[in-house]
């Protein structure tokens, strides 16, 4: 069984790219890979143009972070920071003017005398990512650094992260199976499955252009909806109902006529869809299912044939379960994809 399988991936200098998908997908082995703490079977890996794979971790320059931050737990905050320049044996000014830096960059003078156990976790992760950024690695690897926090810290580390980053400038590979964190910290997103690349690109490309269904579904809270349709000249009827998306998008009919007669997947985010408080003739007539608040907004259920078809709404709109309320999709924001392969068609 293969862990990872034929992976391909160029990471631009001093960008911030992020390996996202569930788990067992492949992330964590791809970044051990970089790193060196495992081998590949098959493949070269490549810092500019320089060969690595055959190098140690220790050759190789590089700076990890783990999801359980590693720490010495019978070490100073001071001694964990210093402990791979020592190890190194860089000379003690060169150390003392680095842990200063590092030292205000992660703001950790206050606990330099500490020991790393006695920390809270988040504290703990600015004092490992402090320990990786020290040595000036030329890639840093971060594999889920934040799942460990509660929801607050999270949220307070991510922001910082992104920053830091931005900041010092250190190419930075980031795991996580977060959709939330990728679309946040990423320049690039890099959504995997089964040991496969399954689609690279920025966070806006890969939400607005899913090249899979999986993608689709895997990026946005809450994912994208997706309808069994059957394609009709010029149309897409909606399984279950009576209604009938007559396009007028000419790349989407282009695209579509080899599939005339046949079933295609529509996918459509929740914030595509307008509710109409009175129904029109020839919309799509639905039952509202039940409510969930979501902050500023509202997310809506509906039911078409068995499937759940949520709507992002604001307030403003009198709505109850029960109701039944008419719906327009932006065809211009349609997503189609092939019912067998799962892959985009016009996306």
């Amino acid at each position: 069984m293969k862990a990872i399988d034929g992976v391909n991936l160029n990471v631009e200098s001093r960008s911030f790219v992020v390996l996202l998908g569930p788990s067992g997908c492949g992330k964590t082995t791809t970044l051990r890979c970089i790193a060196g703490l495992e081998v590949p079977t098959d493949g070269k890996i490549y810092f500019d143009d320089r060969d690595v794979t055959g190098l140690s971790p220790s050759e190789r320059n590089v700076g990890m972070v783990f999801q359980f931050y590693a720490l010495y737990p019978h070490m100073s905050v001071l001694e964990n920071i210093t402990f791979p320049l020592r190890a190194c044996r860089v000379p003690p000014k060169t150390i003392e003017e680095k842990v200063k830096e590092v030292v205000q960059i992660f703001q950790l003078k206050d606990l330099l005398k500490y020991k790393a156990s006695i920390l809270p976790p988040g504290d703990q992760q600015r004092v490992a990512l402090a320990r990786a950024v020290v040595r000036d690695p030329g890639v840093l690897l971060l594999d889920e650094p934040l799942s460990a926090l509660d929801e607050k810290f999270r949220e307070e580390m991510r922001s910082e992260l992104g920053k830091l980053q931005k900041r010092l400038g250190i190419t930075t590979i980031y795991v996580t199976h977060d959709q939330r964190e990728a679309m946040a910290l990423g320049d690039v997103i890099v959504v995997m499955r089964d040991g496969l690349i399954l689609q690279v690109g920025s966070p806006q490309e890969l939400y607005e252009h899913p090249n899979s269904i999986f993608v689709g579904n895997f990026l946005g809270t809450p994912g994208m909806n997706f309808v069994e349709c059957r394609y009709e000249k010029g149309s897409l009827v909606l399984k279950g109902t009576s209604y009938r998306l007559k396009l007028e998008r000419q790349d989407l009919i282009a695209h579509l006529v080899p599939y005339e007669g046949r079933e295609v997947i529509m996918g459509i985010r929740p914030e595509y869809v307008h509710v109409d408080g009175k129904l029109k003739d020839g919309g799509l007539s639905l039952e509202v299912v039940a409510i969930e608040p979501a902050g500023r907004y509202r997310l809506i259920d509906f039911l078409i044939g068995e499937k759940v078809f949520r709507v992002r709404t604001d307030w403003e709109l009198s709505l109850v379960p029960g109701r039944r309320v008419g719906l327009q999709m932006r065809e211009d924001r349609l997503c189609i994809f092939d019912k067998e392969s799962g892959r985009a068609v016009v996306s």
